[in-house]
């Protein structure tokens, strides 16, 4: 199993995730825009993740509620730039409205069907840096991702 690098920006309250996958660019692209695809992936294995209203364009804009055992967390933002390798979107968790990331995608063609995927997500502190880091998004990052391997193995993107 591949696994993600996540590090945080010593002198910037940044953290940089950088994972390959054995899909091409627009597999993963389209792994981040559609919303049945991203409601497949995204978050830990015990989380069921249902879009309220997702609109991947530049200028649009996205909510999905991710569930367990009755308990739901919301996530929600806006697409700022979709283009063809990158995306720039902000993000916020509903428990936490007044914490907004700016998160950058961009995904890098390495030949031979294969992406390295970067991403950084830009907060407004160091300590709601920190915060992210404690909160076990780790979890999150890997378990997801494994399951967009799983996609792009399984033929569905």
């Amino acid at each position: 199993m591949t696994e993600t690098t996540i590090e945080a920006d010593p002198k910037l309250p940044i953290i940089r995730l950088t994972r390959d996958f054995a899909a091409t660019p627009a597999q993963l692209m389209r792994a981040h825009t559609d919303p049945e695809l991203f409601a497949l992936w995204v978050g830990p294995d015990s989380l069921v993740s249902k879009i309220d209203y997702w609109d991947a364009r530049s200028g649009g804009s996205w909510r999905y509620v991710a569930g367990r055992d009755g308990e739901e967390f919301a996530f929600h933002g806006s697409f700022h730039h979709v283009g063809t390798d990158r995306i720039v979107q902000t993000f916020t968790f509903e428990g936490q409205p007044d914490d907004v990331a700016l998160e950058t995608l961009w995904f890098e063609d390495l030949g031979d069907g294969r992406t390295r995927l970067h991403a950084q997500s830009l907060v407004d502190s160091f300590e709601g840096r920190d915060a992210w880091l404690k909160s076990g998004m780790e979890v999150g990052v890997e378990e997801g991702y494994a399951k967009l391997e799983r996609l792009v193995a399984e033929g569905r993107l």
